[in-house]
């Protein structure tokens, strides 16, 4: 008697599948950028980042101002400013993240949310433990990227197209050569 492997139900409907070539939606990860190159001379800035699909809907938004550091010899274009940017929005049609106000304030060393955001970013991203990279201090020094999770999701965002619009305020006019960045 010759033995032989009988496959599962579970495996022959895949090869039922395969041997039919249909095609086979699979998701991947992309990175885009936008770049906002001057910002209005205002207090408050609401702008629509793009329109997507619902397969292309973000999951992560990361954040960051610069100030005059395009073609600058003697400035670390890899850094970023804090701008004071005490209130930051996203929202995906009209859900918002994050969810409730963060009033961050660098200036008077109120910045543990924005830290935490930063924190949180490599668990959910990664699926790990936070290794910080950075301390508290040396990022709000020289990287004070906000980071916001939009991983949780209504059901109402999975079917359909999706408006990203990005509302923020400083505390200051916006001035010439500030510029903000979107991942």
């Amino acid at each position: 008697m010759l033995p032989y492997i009988k496959p599962a139900d579970t495996q022959k409907v895949l090869l039922n599948q395969i041997s039919k070539d249909t095609e086979v939606p699979i998701s991947f990860r992309s990175w885009e950028l936008y770049e906002y190159p001057l910002l209005p001379s205002t207090t408050k800035h609401v702008s629509t980042v793009k329109c997507s699909t619902q397969l292309k809907r973000p999951r992560y938004v990361i954040l960051g101002f610069k100030i005059a550091r395009n073609n600058q010899g003697l400035k670390d274009a890899s850094a970023f400013d804090h701008c004071n940017v005490p209130e930051i929005k996203l929202f995906l049609n009209s859900q918002s993240y994050p969810y409730g106000n963060v009033n961050f304030d660098i200036a008077h060393n109120q910045s543990a949310l924005l830290y935490d955001m930063h924190t949180s970013f490599q668990a959910s991203y990664y699926h790990k433990e936070p290794e910080p990279l950075l301390s508290r201090a040396d990022f709000l020094k020289t990287a004070p990227p906000i980071v916001i999770d939009c991983c949780k999701q209504n059901e109402f965002l999975k079917s359909g197209a999706v408006v990203i619009r990005q509302e923020f305020q400083s505390s200051e006019i916006f001035y010439p050569n500030k510029k903000r960045l979107l991942l």
